[in-house]
């Protein structure tokens, strides 16, 4: 065998081999790049992945890979409080070794270093997205998303509305991204819009199934004037005030309460507008089906007044059954009423039954049928000539209508206020509510009508003035009112007479005005239509003609004592006495003229 000659090696370390170190330097170097390979080279303010190993209430520690782990406090994770070991996470390395040697990582400025380009994302994509509500602001909460506070309008909690906000401080829920303002920097989550997705599935399941007359289950979830609103597991239907109960209902909170548990039947569904219609009462028995199958028409019987109207009055005889009091039937009266002047609502009554349809469910009733008709007996009670007092309850412009006793109304015709007066309303001889005294003149049994008068009670005063107001006679007179065709003259005894304007003439040529005192003669008087035609302007022109009739008169007297030898002198004295006679007969003529006007106007 050959023996191999060896050689030492020429760079051996032999101060290292003394000290016990048996590696080159080679080999160190081949280690130490073994060893760097097995670690991620990291930069600071690099964001990278790592994983949790291990965690407790103050910290977690994190392992990306490096020759040390990291440790991030953590309060940066109560956004996400289901955070577990093993879980991987964003961090950004703050610096790889601090003065202890110890990698300083932090998830929060991890999540804010590609915050924008998340919560873009998350809209773009429809994305949930977790989020942690940090506290309330006006109108909704803060929510930390991806370390930007974000918005979260109150009416995006929940698809109920929300009593209490401060509940939901300090939770971490899901999200959508509904809302970014680029510009300002603002998001706007809404956690509305998870339940309304998922109810939005349950509810087309639940419209599939049904069907009219279907008896389901429901919760009230909301209470207005006109209904309840009622969930049927992701379907709201709404049971209007009418079909809550058979009988009246004020408001809906009488029959339910919020919350509330009740059983409810289908009605109709709108497949296009998806509205559910629901009854409750529906599910009783109708309450005229158990009304006395032995009520008639005539029957005495009674009620609670339920509701009111102006023209009458709605009576529950049971609950859900009603009849009607028409005002027409609450008294025998003929004037114009409303049902408020007899009843009012809660007063008990007792009515007879005029009219009753078990068909239709309709029933009315009256009130005046328990007293006698008072015209039954309105010939020997109110017979023609009597006297009576009566009460104003109207007026129109031919009369007023008066109340002798309830039921017995009568007519008091404007002619037949007053002899002497003219009324143009017969507001101006009295009033309503004010009584007067009244005379039957005449009975219309069958019409329900009466006759009366109030001047009738007096004798009829024209017959004596008829002796005193005589055609020629002159009276004193005031003018108490100017009209386009003349004035109204008030003479003694209360008689007012009528004058035409050319009557009115004054001596010096001027009209006569309102309130003026002067002497009328009277043209002519007509007892029956109790009219008087009166003039001023008459009596100086009568002076002025008997003047110019008496001088001419006079002249002719002379005339007629001096001799006339010549023929021509003797014609032209006839001539005058001519003319005179002329003149009267044109004055008679003019007389009888002016009163024919007088009595056109």
């Amino acid at each position: 065998m050959e023996n191999k000659v060896l050689t030492p090696q020429e760079d051996f370390d032999w101060e290292s081999y003394a000290n016990g170190d048996v590696q080159s330097n080679e080999e160190k170097q081949q280690q130490t790049e073994l060893y760097a390979g097995t670690l991620n080279q990291v930069k600071d303010k690099e964001v990278v992945m790592g994983k949790v190993i291990s965690m407790n209430k103050r910290e977690v520690v994190v392992n990306i890979g490096f020759k040390s782990d990291g440790i991030i406090p953590m309060s940066e994770f109560r956004y996400n409080p289901d955070i577990k070991v093993g879980d991987e996470v964003e961090v950004l390395i703050k610096s790889q070794e601090d003065k202890k040697g110890q990698l300083l990582l932090s998830h929060k400025e991890a999540r804010n270093s590609r915050s924008w380009e998340r919560v873009n994302q998350a809209l773009e994509n429809n994305e949930i997205i977790k989020g942690y509500i940090k506290c309330r602001t006006k109108g909704g909460m803060i929510v930390d998303v991806f370390g930007i506070e974000a918005f979260l309008p109150g009416s995006q909690i929940d698809v109920k509305p929300i009593r209490d906000y401060d509940v939901f401080v300090d939770q971490t829920m899901e999200f959508k991204v509904v809302k970014i303002n680029q510009e300002f920097k603002n998001v706007v989550v809404s956690h509305k819009a998870l339940i309304e997705a998922e109810i939005e599935q349950q509810k087309l399941e639940i419209l599939s199934k049904l069907e009219k007359g279907q008896v389901l289950e429901g919760l009230v979830k909301n209470i207005t004037p006109y209904g309840a609103f009622v969930d049927l597991g992701g379907v709201d239907g709404l049971i209007h005030i009418t079909d809550l109960s058979w009988g009246r209902v004020n408001h809906p909170e009488e029959i339910v309460s919020l919350e509330q548990k009740i059983n409810v039947v289908i009605l109709d569904y709108d497949h296009e507008k998806n509205r559910v219609a629901l009854g409750l009462k529906q599910l009783t028995p109708h309450p005229w089906d158990a009304l006395d199958a032995n009520l008639k028409v005539g029957d005495h019987i009674k009620g609670k007044v339920v509701v009111m109207a102006d023209y009458g009055a709605f009576i529950e005889i049971i609950p859900g059954v009603e009849g009607l009091i028409h005002v027409s039937e609450m008294s025998w009266s003929q004037h114009l009423r409303v049902a408020q002047d007899f009843l009012k609502v809660g007063d008990e009554v007792e009515a007879v039954i005029l009219t009753l349809d078990r068909a239709e469910r309709k029933m009315s009733l009256g009130i005046k049928q328990l007293k006698a008709d008072p015209w039954e007996n309105i010939d020997t009670k109110f017979a023609v000539g009597s006297k009576h007092t009566a009460r104003v309850r109207n007026f129109t412009n031919f009369g007023v209508f008066v109340e002798i006793e309830e039921g017995i109304d009568g007519l008091i015709h404007i002619s037949d206020l007053s002899w002497t007066k003219k009324i143009k309303h017969p507001s101006e001889f009295t009033q309503i509510g004010a009584e007067i005294e009244v005379v039957v003149l005449d009975i219309d049994k069958e019409n329900r009508r009466l006759s009366l008068g109030h001047k009738q009670l007096e004798e009829n005063p024209w017959d004596v003035f008829e002796t005193v107001f005589t055609p020629d006679s002159i009276h004193e007179g005031t003018i108490i009112e100017m009209l386009d065709k003349g004035a109204v003259v008030a003479l003694q005894y209360g008689v007012e007479g009528f004058a035409t304007p050319k009557h009115l003439v004054k001596e010096d040529g001027s009209i006569a005005k309102v309130d003026e005192k002067l002497n009328f003669k009277v043209i002519e008087f007509n007892k029956e239509s109790r009219r008087i035609i009166l003039s001023h302007s008459r009596i100086h022109e009568d002076a002025a003609r008997k003047t110019a009739n008496a001088e001419t008169k006079e002249k002719a007297k002379k005339e007629s004592k001096t001799e006339q030898p010549q023929i021509e002198k003797t014609t032209l004295g006839d001539l005058d006495a001519l003319a005179s006679l002329k003149n009267d007969m044109i004055a008679e003529a003019k007389e009888k003229l002016d009163a024919k006007e007088a009595k056109k106007d």
